[in-house]
């Protein structure tokens, strides 16, 4: 299936209103347009205890067989941010997987 597409806004000095939360696929997986300008902001919606698990995929081969994975943990009630993200390690669009639909993600271009 085709992953879901987050879209990000443009920071700007005269300010930008961060754009809703897009709860994170965990089925299908989610892209967003990678330019090497854009930071991800991930909450762990969790209430109680569990740490929830977001992982982006690199675009690097080797013989053939796709590279490391980047996965970062993030605590319950946690916000995070992540980026910018080389476009020739990461790929565009960048692929993001989340564990659970607990992760909440936004994306700002800056």
């Amino acid at each position: 299936m085709a992953r879901t597409t987050i879209t990000a806004v443009q920071a700007s000095r005269a300010g930008t209103t961060l754009p809703a939360a897009v709860a994170g696929d965990a089925v299908n997986g989610n892209s967003i347009a990678n330019d090497g300008r854009t930071v991800l902001i991930v909450r762990n919606t969790n209430a109680s205890s569990t740490a929830r698990t977001i992982t982006f995929q690199t675009n690097v081969k080797v013989d053939g067989l796709t590279g490391p994975v980047r996965s970062e943990t993030i605590p319950a009630g946690e916000t995070q941010v992540f980026g910018p993200f080389s476009p020739n390690e990461y790929g565009s669009p960048l692929a993001i997987n989340v564990d659970n639909a607990e992760l909440t993600i936004q994306a700002v271009r800056v």
